[in-house]
């Protein structure tokens, strides 16, 4: 079968042209009105060569959008490879059958509640779940194995209690702070999440809007579906930005990646060191997810069971052997503060520190990873008092994230001695819902009890925060405290309830 791309001056391709290059051998697909040759990408592709087989001939666009940043073809498809403009009246729309549960979500759609009536963190979840394409849902709400951790997460800060003062003057309250030197209106971050197409069709760039209004810092993610470019260039008036980084096999990749970053003004490199291997996400498994990973940075094949998930198939490229050894060599080449996201102990935290990175996450990565392992909380109350012990709590910076809903949670990290926290999933679930509107809602929430807590608790800036403030021995007793179940209180009890669907009469215009 003749390969050879067709004239670039010449006329559009037409879709009977590109069907019949729908094989391992000759294999074309059309990407927003675009046809691109990928026979010879086929066994380089992160995700495997079956996904990209499975549109051979044919409009990919479809599939391709949410999963992939716009400038992965002119990256790392060699110009040779871009076969031209393709004339779309030409090309066979494909029957799509009709899905019941798509139907009955886009019902649902017509009856979320008003934005108005989400008053926490944890209404936007309710909300998106009723809402969101269930790959998507599947993707963003999953955890590892059984879950326990994904949920002792959240459960953690509810073992800690606050011991308030009192008649202190908490008129004026000021909950600003600085994060690796950047100042911001309050200790939290936008910490990387992946794949934010899946929630909105803009995808990180409303995350970046958001972050920008209320001056707080986001952390941009090496397997988002916005380009890293297209995140940096939507940033405002000097607006601080992270990159977090899972680090490539290939280490003249990893340094580009890097050294661009740097050039494009990033403040932090935020290397993930809790991943050599994705744990098994068993919700993200069942929803049979077919796509592929986004920033393709893989440099060979890849035979990813595409049954295992979303998260399996963009992460082939992750190098399992990152270890210790390699910390000077990421020192050496740049001059961004280096954090490492995802340590869990404090024997590693006191090893950052000597081997001179400038912080940590302490982090699960959301309870993605390994199931029972320790929320963010709990290892922040163990490590603070050694590092104090030691001199090294001013060495360097500390930050947790996972299971942060409450601006409650963010004040007890405070307390225990994080110099600020990183919220992932609720923005998502915000946006997927909302959009920028919801995004904008979730932090202004955050402030508004941030600012009230702050006052109840006894503390009018940041400063005011300690260890003296918080009752946490439950936290760090162990895992079997717990408390007989008062069952009278609990049948009267009338359970918090999230927002109500619109009720929507026959005849009345939505």
């Amino acid at each position: 079968m003749n390969r050879d791309p067709p004239n670039k001056q010449a006329k559009k391709l037409t879709g009977t042209e590109i069907s019949s290059h729908n094989s391992r051998d000759s294999c074309w697909v059309i990407i927003h009105g675009r046809c691109y040759d990928v026979t010879e990408f086929l066994p380089e592709h992160p995700g495997g060569p079956k996904i990209i087989l499975k549109y051979a001939g044919k409009d990919a666009t479809e599939e391709y959008e949410p999963i992939h940043p716009p400038d992965t073809l002119d990256k790392y498809l060699d110009k040779s490879k871009h076969l031209g403009e393709v004339d779309m009246e030409t090309v066979e729309k494909e029957e799509k059958e009709e899905d019941p549960e798509e139907e009955d979500r886009q019902k649902r759609i017509d009856k979320m509640p008003i934005l108005e009536q989400c008053y926490n963190l944890m209404d936007f979840e309710a909300v998106a779940r009723g809402v969101m394409k269930k790959t998507a849902w599947a993707y963003y709400s999953s955890g590892a194995d059984d879950e326990i951790t994904m949920r002792e997460n959240h459960s953690a800060f509810h073992k800690i209690w606050f011991r308030p003062r009192v008649l202190v003057d908490v008129e004026n309250i000021d909950f600003s702070t600085t994060m690796l030197g950047t100042p911001v209106s309050i200790p939290f971050y936008v910490t990387a999440t992946a794949l934010g197409k899946l929630g909105n069709p803009e995808g990180e760039v409303i995350l970046t809007r958001g972050a920008h209004k209320h001056n707080v810092i986001q952390m941009i993610p090496t397997l988002a579906s916005c380009s890293f470019d297209e995140i940096i260039d939507a940033a405002e008036g000097g607006q601080c930005q992270w990159l977090q980084l899972y680090v490539n096999k290939n280490r003249d990749i990893t340094k580009k990646i890097i050294e661009h970053a740097e050039a494009r003004g990033c403040k932090g490199l935020f290397i993930t060191v809790d991943a050599p291997q994705l744990g098994r996400r068993e919700k993200d498994m069942r929803s049979k997810f077919s796509d592929t990973g986004s920033n393709v940075q893989s440099t060979g094949g890849d035979n990813v069971d595409r049954s295992q998930g979303a998260a399996r198939a963009i992460s082939s490229f992750i190098d399992p052997s990152l270890s210790w050894k390699d910390i000077p060599w990421f020192l050496s080449v740049t001059k961004m503060p280096i954090i490492l996201k995802g340590v869990q102990c404090v024997e590693d935290v006191i090893r950052a520190a000597d081997v001179g990175v400038h912080g940590v996450v302490l982090s699960n990565h959301g309870g993605r990873q390994l199931d029972t392992a320790r929320s963010g909380i709990e290892i922040l109350a163990e490590v603070m008092p050694v590092l104090r012990e030691r001199g090294l709590d001013k060495k360097i910076e500390v930050y947790i994230d996972g299971g942060v809903r409450r601006a409650t949670d963010i004040i007890k990290a405070l307390c225990l001695g994080a110099k600020g926290v990183g919220i992932g999933r609720p923005f998502l679930y915000a946006m997927s819902a909302y959009g920028l509107p919801g995004v904008d809602r979730a932090m202004q929430l955050l402030k508004d009890e941030m600012e009230m807590n702050m006052r109840l608790i006894g503390a009018a800036r940041v400063e005011d925060l300690h260890p003296g403030l918080v009752d946490a021995r439950a936290l760090v007793a162990g895992h079997s405290v717990s408390a007989p179940t008062d069952t009278l209180g609990w049948r009267v009890y009338d359970p918090l309830a999230g927002p109500r669907e619109k009720i929507v009469r026959e005849g009345s215009k939505l």
